[in-house]
């Protein structure tokens, strides 16, 4: 069995809930942001974004928050923008996704050994979630580790979410200091952790579709060599 996890401070969710409800009010100028957005644009999700993907999966990928006309518009973690796009065709390569990904939730794409979650699940302005935001929404970073019987390793995407992750898990962010490749175990589960797969980093350069393909198939090497 995994190491349960304890959030580090910030705001309880409820006993035993995984998840946050649709009107949230636990940090303010996200809910207030939401109220706007729904205002704006009725037919879009605008509420927290549930995790996706099997309870029962080894593996769990953790974003930083809902882009605004990405997961907050769609309601499915990274559907809807370009980092969806670089995200699941690299599931689909390496077995952890099946069918076709059309950047909206009716595609029928599934994952397969595999969970998305945000460490942020609401979206933030700017894309910045605050300090507090991210301590905030950390139980419902935890409570998916919990329910997840078989993890074994954690993909997190970018420095908020590898940070906040380490602290889900009960330790401290110096445990394993972010790095694009770095891995390292914590308690049961291995993490490894990957730049965010944003536009702005592939146009950049700082993180390139081989880097990325790169850390799944450390992941998919390590979970078959179990």
């Amino acid at each position: 069995m995994p190491p349960r996890t304890r959030p580090a401070g910030g705001a309880s969710a409820p006993p035993g809930a995984a998840e946050p409800g649709r009107d949230c009010p636990l940090c303010p100028r996200l809910a207030a942001f939401r109220t706007e957005w729904r205002a704006a644009e009725p037919s879009w999700h605008n509420a927290p974004v549930p995790a996706f993907g099997p309870r029962d999966a080894p593996l769990l990928i953790v974003g930083l928050a809902p882009g605004l006309r990405g997961a907050n518009r769609t309601g499915r973690p990274f559907t809807g923008d370009y980092a969806g796009d670089l995200l699941y065709a690299t599931l689909i390569e390496y077995g952890f996704a099946r069918g076709t990904y059309a950047a909206h939730p009716e595609d029928g794409l599934t994952l397969e050994g595999a969970r998305i979650v945000n460490a942020v699940r609401c979206v933030p302005p700017q894309n910045k979630p605050t300090t507090e935001e991210i301590r905030t929404c950390r139980p419902f970073l935890a409570a998916p580790m919990g329910e997840m019987p078989r993890l074994r390793a954690i993909v997190t995407l970018g420095k908020i979410a590898h940070d906040s992750t380490l602290n889900a898990l009960g330790e401290r962010a110096s445990r394993l200091k972010f790095g694009h490749g770095a891995s390292d175990t914590v308690g049961l589960v291995r993490l490894f952790a990957s730049y965010h797969c944003s536009r702005y980093n592939t146009n950049t350069g700082v993180l390139t579709p081989a880097m990325f393909r790169a850390v799944f198939a450390s992941v998919r090497a390590y979970l078959d060599g179990e």
